[in-house]
C-alpha cells in the first residue's frame, strides 16, 4: 500500500491498533476470569466453593448432584398471555424435559439429609424458543447477593473456626429466616408433594408492551404427606427416586404454575425477601409429569438449566442471581462434560445425579 505521495505506507499504525484491540480483549477476559483482581468473585470461585471436603465428584453437577429425569408437558390455559407474549403462554400443550433433584454436591447423599429439593424445567415452543428454569422448595433464598452466597459456602467449609457461621450470620442477618424455615418446615414424602419456587424475579412483557416484574411457583396437586426426620431415614437413602418413579407409573403428576406480580416497592433484587401473600397471582397452566427416567443416559443428563435462557416476552430483572447462576452453571457444565468418562452410563453402574 502507498500514501497519497506514492510512498510505501507503513503498516505500523494498523498493527498498533490491532494490538491494542487484542490487548483490550485479553484484559476483558482476564478481568472476567478474576486474574487481575484475585479478590473478585468469579463463576469458578462460586463453583469451587460448592465442593464437598473430599473434592467435587467427577462427571456430576457441582451442586444439585443427585437427581432424576422426567418428561411431560406444560398445558397452558392462555391466561399467561395477559402478562407475557411468550409462546408457551398461548393456549396449548408444550413438551417439557425436567429434573427432580436435591441441593447437595454429593450424588450419593441420603435423601433424608438434603433439606432443599429442586425442580428444573425446559419447555420448548413451536418456534424453537425455550424457557429454562431451576427452582427450589424453599420460600426464599438464604442470602441476598451472590457474594454473600460465596461467603456462606466458605463459612460452612471453615471447620477450623467454630464461630465461622455465627460471624457470617452477624454480617448477614437475612439468613436467620432461612434457618428458621429449614429447622421447622415439614418434610414431605415425595418430590410430587413439593411446591417449587423461582425465588428470583423476572420481567414479563405482553403483546401490548406492558412490563411487570414477577416470580412464579409450581404448586402440587398431590396430597401432602408430612414425615418426621426419623420417618424419612427409615425409608432409605434413595427413596425419593423410587417413590416418584412408582407414583408417575400409576398416574401423571401435576403442578399448577402460579405467577405472582410484584407491587411497586417490592424487593425485586433480593431473593431472600418473600413478597407479601396478598400480591396479585395468575394461574397460567399446568405442568404434567408423564414419565420418569434414571439420569444416566436420560434426557436431562446433559441439560444445563440456565435461568437466563428465556423466550421473547421474558427477561431478567435487577435481581443479580440469574446472571450469576448462569455463569456458574456454565462452569459446572464444562467441567462435568469434560469428565464424561467418570460418569456412570447406566443405573447399574452407580448413583444417579
Amino acid at each position: 500500500m502507498t500514501d497519497k505521495h506514492g510512498s510505501p505506507r507503513s503498516p505500523l499504525p494498523a498493527l498498533i491498533v490491532i494490538a491494542a484491540i487484542v490487548a483490550a480483549l485479553v484484559a476483558a477476559f482476564a478481568y472476567t476470569a478474576g486474574w487481575l483482581t484475585p479478590q473478585r468473585l468469579t463463576p469458578a470461585k462460586i463453583v469451587g466453593s460448592l465442593a464437598p471436603p473430599g473434592g467435587a465428584v467427577p462427571g456430576f453437577r457441582r451442586n444439585h448432584a443427585k437427581g432424576i429425569c422426567f418428561t411431560g408437558d406444560f398445558e397452558s390455559n392462555g391466561s399467561g398471555a395477559a402478562l407475557s407474549k411468550a409462546v408457551m403462554f398461548r393456549s396449548g400443550t408444550y413438551p417439557v424435559t425436567g429434573r427432580f433433584n436435591l441441593a447437595t454436591p454429593d450424588p450419593k447423599a441420603s435423601d433424608a439429609m438434603a433439606r432443599v429439593r429442586g425442580l428444573s424445567l425446559r419447555v420448548v415452543m413451536p418456534d424453537r424458543s425455550e424457557w429454562r428454569s431451576a427452582m427450589i422448595d424453599a420460600p426464599f433464598f438464604p442470602v441476598a447477593t451472590p457474594q454473600a452466597f460465596f461467603e456462606l459456602q466458605r463459612a460452612l467449609a471453615n471447620k477450623n473456626d467454630p464461630e465461622s457461621m455465627q460471624k457470617f450470620a452477624t454480617a448477614h442477618p437475612e439468613i436467620s429466616a432461612f434457618g428458621a424455615w429449614a429447622g421447622s418446615a415439614p418434610w414431605t414424602a415425595s418430590y410430587a408433594e413439593e411446591r417449587y419456587n423461582s425465588l428470583n424475579s423476572f420481567i414479563f412483557t405482553n403483546a401490548e408492551g406492558q412490563a411487570q416484574t414477577v416470580r412464579w411457583s409450581f404448586v402440587p396437586a398431590a396430597k401432602v404427606e408430612n414425615l418426621s426426620p426419623d420417618e424419612l431415614k427409615k425409608r432409605g437413602a434413595n427413596f425419593l427416586d423410587a417413590e416418584i418413579t412408582g407414583r408417575v407409573q400409576s398416574a401423571p403428576q401435576r403442578w399448577a404454575m402460579i405467577v405472582t406480580v410484584a407491587n411497586p416497592g417490592d424487593p425485586t433484587a433480593d431473593p431472600s425477601k418473600a413478597w407479601p401473600e396478598d400480591r396479585h397471582t395468575i394461574e397460567v397452566g399446568t405442568l404434567v409429569v408423564k414419565a420418569i427416567e434414571p439420569e444416566p443416559d436420560g434426557p436431562c443428563r446433559d441439560l444445563n438449566f440456565d435461568p437466563t435462557i428465556l423466550p421473547s416476552g421474558m427477561r431478567v430483572s435487577d435481581d443479580p442471581f440469574p446472571a450469576a447462576r448462569s455463569a456458574a452453571y456454565s462452569v459446572s457444565f464444562n467441567r462435568r462434560t469434560a469428565e464424561d468418562k467418570d460418569y456412570p452410563r447406566t443405573p447399574a453402574q452407580g448413583a444417579t445425579r
